[in-house]
C-alpha cells in the first residue's frame, strides 16, 4: 500500500491540484518514491483525502516533466531518471549561472558576499551533523539567493521547472563518497569570487561546480542501474 512520508493536509484556501503536484514532486525527487514505484490515483487520492480529479491533474504535470510514466488502463508509475532530461538541465543551468556569477561578480555587493558566506557556513554545520537534506536545502538556498541578488527569480523558477531528472541524478551523486565535501569546497570557492569582484574566477568556479554529476554517469550507472534509463 503507498504512503506519504509524512502526513501531508491539503490547505482549502489553495488548488489541491498544485498543492498534490508539489508534494508528489518532492516525493520523486528526493527519491523517496523511487523509480519504478506504482502510483495508484485512488490511493493517491486517499493519502491526499481529495478526489481523483486533483491527482489526475497533478500526474499529468508530472508526465510533462518527464517524471513519470502514464500507462492508459495500467497505471502510472515513477519514471527511471531520462538522463538527456537531466543533460538539458545541465545545459540551461550552466548558461543561466554562469552570466549570474559574472554579473555578481562585478557588482561587488557586501551584503549578498555576507549572505552566501553564511550560507556556506550552514551548509558546513549540516554537513558536521550528517544532516543531508539540511544539507541539500541549504544548497539549493545558495544558488536561489544568488538568482534573487541578479533579479531573476522567474528564471530560477524556470530552471527549477525542469531540473527534476537532474535534480534526481545530483541526489544519487550526493551520496557517492566526498561529493558533500566537494559541493561545500566549491560554494566557498565561488562565494569568494564574488566577494572578491573577480568574474572569471567566478565563472570557472561555477563551470567547475556544475559539472561533476554528468561526469561520474559511469559510476552512478554501475551504482544506481535500477535508477537510470538507458
Amino acid at each position: 500500500m503507498l504512503e506519504l512520508a509524512a502526513p501531508f493536509v491539503i490547505d482549502r484556501s489553495h488548488g489541491a491540484a498544485r498543492q498534490v503536484y508539489e508534494h508528489l514532486r518532492a516525493a520523486i525527487v528526493t527519491l523517496a518514491f523511487k523509480p519504478g514505484t506504482d502510483l495508484d490515483r485512488n490511493e493517491l487520492a486517499r493519502c491526499y483525502g481529495v478526489s481523483v480529479t486533483p491527482v489526475r491533474d497533478a500526474l499529468l504535470k508530472l508526465e510533462e516533466e518527464g517524471l513519470v510514466d502514464i500507462f492508459p488502463q495500467h497505471g502510472t508509475r515513477v519514471s527511471a531518471v531520462d538522463i538527456d532530461s537531466a543533460r538539458h538541465a545541465h545545459f540551461l543551468r550552466l548558461a543561466l549561472e554562469l552570466e549570474i556569477a559574472r554579473t555578481l561578480a562585478r557588482r561587488r555587493d557586501p551584503d549578498l558576499a555576507q549572505a552566501l558566506q553564511s550560507l556556506v557556513a550552514r551548509q558546513r554545520q549540516c554537513l558536521e551533523r550528517g544532516d543531508v537534506e539540511a544539507f541539500i536545502h541549504a544548497d539549493q538556498a545558495f544558488h536561489e539567493r544568488m538568482f534573487a541578488a541578479a533579479r531573476a527569480p522567474e528564471l530560477w523558477r524556470l530552471m527549477r521547472g525542469n531540473s527534476g531528472n537532474m535534480d534526481r541524478l545530483r541526489r544519487l551523486h550526493m551520496q557517492l563518497n566526498g561529493k558533500a565535501e566537494s559541493v561545500l569546497g566549491e560554494h566557498a570557492d565561488l562565494a569568494a569570487a564574488i566577494a572578491a569582484g573577480d568574474a572569471g574566477r567566478a565563472e570557472a568556479c561555477v563551470r567547475h561546480h556544475l559539472s561533476g554529476t554528468l561526469s561520474r554517469l559511469i559510476a552512478l550507472r554501475e551504482q544506481y542501474p535500477d535508477y537510470l534509463a538507458g
